[in-house]
């Protein structure tokens, strides 16, 4: 197996010891530079299944997404949806009026929605499902193993790594520093696990950038503190020592983040801040930041991961009598809010065809409501994808059994899993997250031969990329 100059270089300065690793951990070295362009993923995860069947409405067919939320007070009232031209299924839908900034965005053609996704271990329809001719994923509509299966993109069996990790660990070498390439505002979920890289974890705004990654026991700035220069030196003894050497590189590397985060300063980077302040508004914020720093990071390729919790609405999603109004209408206000703000904060640093933003969520919820204005666990959901290299205005994904990429909202219908007068509407996915994900990865830099090292499974499904971005 070839090994990649950033392998060979980890591997490598352990003889040369923790101070080596950090000088090139964060030395400007422009002649290592591959390319001299930049893009950035920015991964946004709904924590605990977001009902994307209130997010996404039919509106030439409302009548059959009526049939079923409407007895148990979740139907959107059509008069309110805000209206959206789909060009590949000759129709129109409607979005949650929640998502006055995302609609502003589908009318710019920066926002698409990627439709029926969900983990996968091969294609499958009804029929294979319920007859059990094809392997299904582990423990499905579990919280936990659903989060963790968009993370990783193994539906079967188990995975260290996530596939952003693995993205990273493929293109590290674009960057003219080893900054680590993934950062998260959301600690360190498994879907920035890389075999190679490691992820960076930092605090959200308002909590200044250049104090997002403190050293607790020195003044600041430390450099000139007798202690700080003693710990630098200590990093330097029994370098023969591996497990020595491995601790004392992983502190050499905190450190140095530390000087270099704490060198850039915190600029401002408007729209932001929000006002009010949200919790994802303020993450975005804080990625926005470290975008802005790109060139003085020598960052060329970079990962993102935020997060937004509240999505498990098992009774009282919607208000009472106002089904457009409670706890799931305020998250997607949140949401859509926010990640509008952090488009136009793209614009302003001339990099809005160079980022690209996506949702990720553990599953969606029931069709069907469970009788306390809420919704039970589902599967297959629809994302969003926003950014200027994005070829908005349209439903990507793969067809199924209607034609088209759109489930048929028929509860006991051709899409759902169950069966009779019980069935809840709980959609079959006809694109993989293998795809979704490759999708992404592809434009990012990710070669087609390596792609199957980052989607160990993408092989199984067609087409590899859903051609969403350009």
């Amino acid at each position: 197996m070839t090994m990649t100059r950033r392998e060979v270089l980890c591997r490598s300065f352990g003889a040369f010891g923790a101070a080596a690793l950090a000088f090139e951990r964060f030395g400007l070295l422009n002649a290592l530079a591959q390319s001299a362009d930049y893009r950035a993923l920015v991964c946004i995860f709904l924590f605990g299944g977001n009902d994307s069947g209130n997010m996404v409405i039919p509106y030439d067919d409302y009548a059959t997404y009526a049939s079923t939320r409407q007895n148990g007070g979740l139907a959107i009232p059509q008069t309110s949806l805000l209206q959206i031209d789909v060009p590949s299924s000759g129709s129109r839908f409607g979005l949650h009026p929640s998502l006055t900034g995302l609609h502003e965005l589908w009318g710019q053609g920066k926002a698409a929605v990627v439709c029926n996704v969900g983990s996968l271990v091969e294609p499958t329809n009804r029929d294979s499902y319920r007859n059990r001719t094809v392997r299904i994923p582990a423990n499905l509509f579990s919280h936990s193993d659903q989060q963790n299966q968009w993370q990783t993109s193994v539906a079967e069996g188990s995975s260290a790594t996530g596939w952003g990790g693995r993205t990273a660990d493929r293109t590290g070498d674009f960057n003219a520093t080893s900054f680590p390439p993934v950062t998260s505002t959301a600690g360190t979920p498994i879907f920035t696990s890389g075999s190679v890289e490691r992820p960076l974890a930092i605090a959200a705004a308002p909590t200044r950038l250049d104090g997002a990654l403190r050293l607790d026991g020195f003044p600041n700035p430390p450099d000139n503190d007798a202690r700080y220069v003693a710990l630098q030196n200590l990093l330097l003894l029994d370098q023969g020592t591996t497990l020595v050497r491995g601790a004392s590189r992983v502190t050499a590397e905190a450190v140095a983040i530390e000087r270099a985060l704490r060198a850039a300063g915190d600029p401002v980077v408007p729209p932001f801040p929000l006002s009010p302040r949200t919790s994802l508004g303020n993450q975005l914020e804080q990625i926005a930041k470290l975008i802005s720093l790109r060139n003085e990071l020598g960052m060329r390729r970079q990962i993102f991961f935020c997060s937004l919790g509240g999505f498990d609405t098992h009774s009282g999603q919607v208000v009472g009598g106002n089904p457009a109004a409670g706890g799931h209408a305020n998250l997607l206000s949140q949401v859509s809010n926010a990640m509008r703000s952090f488009y136009d904060a793209t614009v302003a640093l001339g990099v809005a065809s160079q980022v690209v933003t996506f949702t990720l969520s553990d599953f969606a919820r029931t069709h069907v409501p469970n009788g306390t204005l809420g919704t039970d666990h589902a599967w297959g959901s629809h994302q969003f994808v926003v950014g200027g290299s994005v070829l908005g205005g349209d439903f990507y994904g793969v067809a199924g059994s209607n034609g088209t990429v759109f489930p048929t909202l028929a509860p006991s219908g051709p899409d759902d899993t169950d069966d009779g007068g019980n069935a809840r509407g709980r959609w079959i996915p006809t694109t993989a997250i293998d795809q979704y994900g490759a999708t992404l990865a592809s434009w990012f830099g990710v070669s087609g031969v390596d792609l199957p090292a980052v989607f160990p499974n993408v092989g199984r499904f067609s087409p590899t990329t859903l051609g969403f971005l350009g």
